[in-house]
């Protein structure tokens, strides 16, 4: 079991924070290139990060916040889950009245890619780090991102990761995250970075 130590500014959000973590998360991909070729309105966008932190993270994962200006989505691989069949209707009913045209089946098929390209050796699942378009640039990335890579490092665990926009990608490989490969989430989306991080041995 990891065991974050966290600073005091970085929270474990509860399941009854979805809404925020959703909204800090949507706000945060509104311009990244996978996000708006697959969804291609912000409504959307926000639907989907908002069931999938109620849905999957929030009860099944590990989420943290800094006030309302940054939140994190990860997950422990043998532990991630899927959405149920009324979950998924009510997603794609999301999508279908939110989404751009065709949208949800961009992202049922970006979906099934990225499971296809996911690593079946154990590690620790990053799905989401953001921060609102304000708190850009003031450190709080790396305040939130830190104490789970710590705990990581000192469980021995891998991490991963699937950058959706070329220009975190320095952010990432500052943290340790090396490229494993880069793929298309659909016929002619943009490409995705898959990314992996070795424990640091201590």
């Amino acid at each position: 079991m990891l065991d974050p130590d966290l600073p005091a500014t970085v929270k474990p959000a509860t399941p009854m924070d979805w809404r925020q973590v959703g909204n800090i998360t949507a706000e945060a991909f509104a311009e990244d290139p996978i996000n708006r070729w697959i969804f291609g309105k912000d409504a959307a966008i926000q639907a989907t990060f908002r069931q999938l932190a109620r849905d999957i993270y929030l009860p099944h994962g590990i989420c943290h916040m800094i006030g309302d200006e940054a939140a994190t989505m990860w997950a422990l691989s043998d532990s991630r889950q899927g959405l149920s069949p009324f979950q998924t209707a009510r997603l794609a009913w999301s999508l279908v009245t939110k989404g751009s045209k065709g949208a949800m089946k961009r992202a049922i098929r970006a979906g099934e890619i990225m499971d296809k390209n996911h690593p079946t050796a154990p590690h620790l699942y990053l799905f989401t780090i953001g921060t609102r378009k304000a708190a850009r640039g003031t450190g709080l990335g790396k305040t939130i991102l830190r104490p789970m890579l710590d705990a990581a490092d000192r469980a021995g665990l891998p991490c991963y990761l699937e950058n959706s926009n070329p220009a975190n990608s320095g952010f990432y490989m500052s943290h340790g995250f090396e490229r494993m490969k880069l793929f298309e989430v659909g016929e002619g989306s943009p490409r995705m970075e898959a990314m992996w991080r070795e424990p640091l041995v201590k």
